[in-house]
């Protein structure tokens, strides 16, 4: 006799995507979709024992970078290790859809000024089997994976393929381009597009300095783009901006117009400037203003600082603006490593630090006081006297002095963990309040993304471990947390199928220890495409992530199994119909 169900799930803790009371209950699955959920008497092909483990929704990332890497790799890591199933990519304006074969290195250049994926990686790992964004959709549909994946229409590959050379001169778009491009938009959109995002930040620049082709498009072109998602009636507009007028007020006044027009849901990446601790307040209550006018308008947070790592294995330390360092930056660790040893040239370049900065990157990667030994397991909110600066003080040292020194310990393997933003009074209250907000969403890990700097993919992780269950003070409900990284976040990309566990609703699962979960400290690993290398992190706690039913990965550790789809388009709940 067949088994009744393909999986159940017996005893687990359930906070089930809703910010509900936790409650224990079996959850069954059959043809992909949780079947049961309550006291289940029937049986299945597999079970697994939930007993004192926590059971959520899949996690739902609504802000990552995989786009070259979801061509060629079937395992979205580190995402996949974090308990995310779902994933949502081509955000801040930069991809590689649609495009015509000559601007094919001009795509790549973008992408890797912006987002710190190796030129190198991206020339040999990319295929380049499409044009259209459509052609785009269908490569990626072609290759199985470990999680579902989303992709939205990016404004910066979408610009050069109507105007060419004239887009990355920020040159304005006439009528007739803009036409074509509301066109392209309503055909991105139909083919499966979830959104389109775009960048007007002066910090999204090409591998040569460039700024991003969207970055001055008028309020016309914008336009145009919304009225083609309106004229397909999908698709949801994600925004990055710099906001650094005097008056964003009038930035905000031209997003009221285009969500008027088009009727699209809207979000908007905020973080505390360290320069202007309290101005993310008055972005929020300029993303409150256009919820209260009837748009669906939501700010995208993080749940933890928003910083670099800096190491000899990464893409920065505080002396890459120095001479010496630059003479020897494309060398190998080791052999960076070797000289730096020699104390000859330690002391040149000890010298050449104190020298008056001239960027406001050299000044971003030499605030010495929040500067902080990454350590293992990481503390992503550590306390300002661990700082680096604050141990040189305490040594009576120059903090150029320790930080050399930490560099060239562990063997050339340490991290400095440098927040540039949401730590402005060394905690994070500010991260608390924005996720608070009813008007925000959790986003911004950018996994895939600056693979050589960052390792934020592991956001979820550390959304549950840190404000659940480890922070002293103001702690979070976990139910709630989880509501925020499943439900909200699939509502929010109109991916209405998942994100809670109830009969009808997608099968994608995470199965947790909550008392071991945790973040590993992230190494440095040369696997992507022509040994380009990227930061991996992973996690323990997590006994197993299942998505469509299908256990993908236990105690971390993959298992084979790639029942991952390309969605498309927004999806409507079993429930909902």
């Amino acid at each position: 006799m067949g088994k009744e169900f393909e999986l159940i799930v017996r005893g687990g803790t359930a906070p089930d995507g809703t910010g509900g009371a936790l409650h224990e209950a079996d959850i069954a699955v059959k043809d992909g979709r949780i079947a049961a959920v309550g006291k289940v008497s029937g049986s299945a092909a597999e079970e697994i024992d939930a007993k004192g483990l926590l059971v959520t929704p899949g996690f739902v990332d609504i802000h990552t970078h995989y786009d070259g890497q979801a061509t060629w790799d079937s395992r979205l890591q580190p995402s996949s290790w974090h308990g995310v199933t779902t994933a949502v990519m081509g955000n801040c304006g930069v991809g590689f859809a649609p495009v015509k074969v000559e601007d094919r290195q001009r795509l790549i250049e973008l992408m890797e000024g912006v987002e710190d994926i190796p030129g190198a990686a991206l020339d040999e790992g990319l295929s380049w089997s499409w044009e259209s964004f459509g052609q785009y959709l269908d490569a990626l549909e072609a290759r199985p994976r470990d999680m579902d994946l989303g992709a939205q229409l990016p404004h910066g590959a979408l610009r050069v393929f109507v105007m060419g050379e004239r887009a990355a001169r920020l040159e304005e778009a006439t009528a007739e381009e803009v036409a074509r491009m509301r066109a392209l938009t309503a055909e991105a959109m139909r083919a499966g597009a979830l959104g389109f995002s775009t960048s007007r930040t002066l910090n999204h620049r090409t591998v040569k300095g460039d700024p991003t082709p969207s970055l001055r498009a008028s309020e016309a072109e914008l336009l145009g783009i919304a009225l083609g998602m309106k004229d397909a009636g999908t698709g949801v507009i994600e925004f990055i901006s710099d906001f650094n007028t005097p008056n964003p007020e009038s930035e905000f006044e031209m997003i009221d117009r285009l969500l008027t027009a088009s009727g699209r849901p809207f979000s908007v990446s905020l973080a505390q400037r360290h320069s202007k601790p309290e101005g993310w307040r008055r972005l929020l209550g300029l993303v409150e203003g256009l919820a209260a006018k009837g748009h669906a308008a939501k700010a995208q947070v993080a749940p933890r600082p928003i910083g670099v790592l800096q190491g000899l294995q990464a893409s920065a330390i505080p002396f890459s603006m120095c001479r010496s360092y630059k003479a020897i930056r494309h060398r190998s660790v080791d052999e960076r490593l070797a000289a730096m040893r020699d104390p000859a040239f330690r002391e040149k370049l000890l010298a050449e630090a104190r020298e008056p900065l001239r960027s406001d990157m050299a000044a971003r990667l030499t605030d010495y006081d929040r500067m902080f030994p990454l350590g293992d397991p990481p503390n992503y909110e550590p306390a300002q006297e661990s700082s680096l600066g604050a141990q040189a003080r305490r040594e009576g040292r120059d903090p150029r002095e320790v930080i050399y020194d930490y560099l060239v310990a562990n063997e050339g393997k340490n991290f400095i963990f440098s927040p540039f933003a949401n730590f402005a009074a060394y905690n994070l209250d500010c991260c608390r309040e924005m996720m608070q907000s009813p008007h925000t969403l959790i986003g911004l890990g950018d996994g895939g993304a600056h693979v050589g700097l960052i390792s934020d993919g592991s956001f979820p992780t550390s959304l549950l471990a840190h404000w659940g269950r480890d922070r002293s003070a103001g702690r979070l409900d976990v139910s709630w947390l989880v509501k925020r990284q499943t439900l909200d976040n699939a509502k929010a990309v109109g991916l209405n199928d998942r994100g809670r566990l109830a009969p009808g609703y997608k099968a994608d699962l995470n199965v947790i220890d909550f008392d071991k979960l945790s973040v590993e400290a992230p190494v440095m690993k040369w696997d992507l495409p022509a040994g380009g290398k990227r930061l991996l992190q992973k996690a323990r706690g997590y006994r197993a992530t299942i998505v469509s039913g299908s256990v993908t990965y236990r105690d971390g550790e993959s298992t084979g199994a790639l029942p991952g789809k390309l969605v498309r388009g927004p999806q409507a709940s079993a429930i909902d119909r």
